[in-house]
């Protein structure tokens, strides 16, 4: 038992005392009493009931504590609800029309990190103290409000979402030049409602979904409107039958095509193509992404069999570093001998994994199998150029803002210096989504191996030969 909770149940062992005390001085004072002015007269049944009285009223004390403990209802920073209570309360809500809003404090991080945590809790309790203020000014009061994580809070509304989208989006707007003290909050949201889903753990991701997207003013490419339910079952069914699509795109050494990238789509049912962006949160919520990836290679090397160039997939890292999916792909490899040495693992990393050595040695051993291994996004996160120092890989390949960057000087010479560095290191440099002669020109100019994009090769789709 960890010392927490050895210190909790001493906690309440103290506290049931300190309740139960004034209990049992009465139970004892109305049983000295009873013995003192009666004692001839008493029926042996009496003893048996004071017994029995003071065994129950002893219980009663630790059942109301305990019970007290374990369903908390508000949070003890933010005096909103907990996440569990907010949870069990919301189920019963969203039967009928129902709006969830979700508010968060985009900087709370830094603000923990800069002005202390004390004041970080200061700032939760007052931005909830402001939320509640802006909507009472709006005539809604009594609803639900609750702490999700973090700067994170969820509230519940009756009735559809069109008739809070502005009081959202004024909320924000409002709440742009928000301080508490000397302390700028930023604050963001998202709205949905009963119409995505009934289903509350949904409509909570959902929201996380579409806050992302506000913040990054993108809009998600080939969204479907596919329930979650639904997109669940479609995952599972079309995994477990192996209906996936691939397209290509070639890809040039000098005027030379070395390789292809192959993209890859699952496949309903009905023969209906959905975007990997709308599903691949589906498959690794539900643990499918060593399968998933492991369909699509397998997909790939039977397209690939009989093909010279080499042919290129994204990997997630999770799955390269899975036990079990490692070895189905050295399994795969030995029985397809012809694609020896035609295979390059995508991988992107945003976070630095600490086990480099042994993730070093993971890939070298799919090395010596004859896949090569391509570092995707070099220059966009910080964790690129470490794992370019400390992995053994063949190919590095930059990240799409120095082919679109607006600033073309400014990223031709980041380019140039990041090419240079690449080679230092003995690794081939790979560059996409050239849409312009100019970068494609400079591309060959300052020596980029590889070169991708739709002024070099469109997309096409792949058949089987």
């Amino acid at each position: 038992m960890l010392l927490p909770e050895i210190k909790e149940r001493e906690y309440r062992f103290k506290l049931a005392l300190r309740m139960g005390l004034p209990i049992f001085a009465l139970v004892l004072a109305f049983v000295s009493s009873t013995l003192i002015n009666t004692y001839e007269s008493l029926q042996p049944s009496f003893y048996i009931l004071s017994l029995l009285l003071l065994v129950f009223s002893i219980y009663f004390i630790f059942f109301l504590i305990y019970k007290g403990f374990d369903e908390p209802i508000t949070e003890r920073v933010s005096k909103t609800f907990t996440r569990e209570y907010l949870y069990k309360y919301l189920k019963i809500k969203i039967k009928k029309d129902y709006t969830l809003m979700l508010l968060s404090i985009d900087n709370l991080h830094n603000i923990n990190t800069r002005y202390g945590i004390k004041n970080g809790d200061k700032v939760l309790r007052d931005v909830v103290l402001y939320m509640s203020e802006y909507f009472k000014d709006k005539n809604i009061v009594n609803f639900p409000m609750g702490h999700i994580k973090g700067g994170d809070f969820i509230i519940g509304l009756e009735g559809k979402k069109e008739d809070y989208n502005t009081i959202l989006e004024l909320l924000c707007l409002k709440s742009s030049e928000l301080k508490i003290g000397e302390i700028e909050v930023n604050i963001s949201g998202a709205i949905t409602d009963t119409s995505f889903s009934n289903n509350l753990e949904y409509m909570i991701e959902n929201l996380f979904e579409l806050q992302e997207e506000n913040r990054n003013k993108k809009s998600i490419y080939e969204k479907e409107l596919i329930s979650p339910t639904d997109l669940e079952s479609f995952v599972i069914d079309a995994i477990k039958n192996e209906r996936v699509e691939n397209r290509t795109q070639n890809i040039y050494e000098k005027d030379t095509l070395i390789m292809k990238e192959f993209f890859s789509k699952l496949i309903d049912s009905n023969g209906k193509v959905i975007h990997p962006k709308s599903y691949m949160k589906v498959v690794n919520k539900l643990g499918l992404t060593a399968q998933y990836d492991y369909l699509v290679l397998k997909s790939i090397i039977k397209m690939s069999l009989k093909k010279e160039e080499l042919f290129c997939l994204s990997i997630h890292p999770t799955s390269l570093r899975n036990s079990a999916f490692l070895e189905k792909v050295k399994n795969i490899l030995n029985d397809n001998e012809e694609v020896r040495g035609k295979i390059v693992f995508i991988i992107t990393e945003v976070e630095y994994y600490s086990n480099c050595t042994k993730y070093n040695y993971t890939l070298q051993s799919l090395r010596k199998k004859g896949v090569k291994i391509a570092l995707d996004k070099l220059g966009s996160f910080h964790s690129s150029f470490l794992y370019l120092r400390d992995l053994d890989i063949d190919i590095v390949r930059f990240d799409t803002f120095y082919s679109k960057s607006s600033n073309q000087n400014s990223s031709k010479n980041m380019l140039d210096g990041l090419n240079l560095m690449a080679h230092k290191r003995g690794v081939k440099t790979w560059i996409k989504m050239l849409e312009t002669e100019e970068m494609n020109s400079f591309a060959q100019e300052i020596g980029i191996n590889y070169r991708q994009g739709n002024i070099v090769s469109e997309i096409k789709k792949e058949v089987v030969i």
